[in-house]
């Protein structure tokens, strides 16, 4: 598989979980994915990877992949433990509970989006701007607070919408209009894995309520 990232090409390699590769024993006894080697230097730990990613694809030539805003980051940090949570109950008198509880966090991350950022804000204009209108969480190009989100995202929409029949309210035009505007970049749709995957994924995960 090929990933593009800031425009910079790099050859990307599954791994079958059960069956690590003799070269990553090699590399990392113990250790699991994901990796970097780079001029023949490992890296193991994710932070320590977008950390080097940061510093080496750097401005001018590469965009900051880091946002800007810290709340970027935050907005949406409890979402998918809100949705595990949800997904894997099983007493029928609980649900409604839980399923608020990530309606919460899903319009603290639709009120976010659709309030905008300080940049978006021109002081010297007279017009006030009401709804922020960025493609992403801080701004108009992916960071890696996006990269972080939506996937979990993704899985939210199928799973929870085939084991509880739960989707995103249409009236959160933030949340839609970041979701349409992730799949439309090829590095996000490409990538995602078909629902029928995650489906299968969590048919043990969601168990039946009673």
């Amino acid at each position: 598989m090929v990933l593009w990232l800031k425009g910079v090409k790099f050859n990307v390699t599954t791994v079958d979980m059960a069956r690590k590769p003799e070269e990553l024993k090699d590399l990392a006894p113990g250790t699991n994915p994901p990796f970097l080697l780079f001029n023949r230097e490992l890296k193991t730990d994710f932070i320590k990877i977008e950390e080097f990613l940061e510093q080496t694809l750097a401005p001018p030539r590469y965009p900051h992949l880091s946002p800007k805003n810290k709340e970027s980051f935050d907005v949406g940090s409890n979402i998918f433990a809100k949705f595990s949570a949800y997904i894997k109950n099983t007493r029928k008198e609980a649900n409604m509970n839980f399923e608020k509880a990530l309606l919460k966090e899903f319009k603290r991350l639709d009120n976010y989006l659709n309030t905008p950022l300080p940049e978006e804000i021109d002081h010297n204009s007279t017009d006030e701007v009401q709804v922020s209108t960025r493609k992403f969480l801080d701004g108009n190009q992916l960071t890696l607070a996006d990269c972080n989100l939506l996937p979990k995202l993704h899985i939210i929409k199928v799973a929870a919408k085939k084991y509880r029949n739960f989707e995103i309210p249409a009236e959160m035009s933030g949340v839609w209009r970041y979701l349409k505007n992730a799949y439309a970049r090829d590095e996000f749709s490409h990538t995602c894995p078909a629902d029928e995957e995650i489906e299968r994924t969590y048919v043990t995960v969601a168990k039946k309520m009673s």
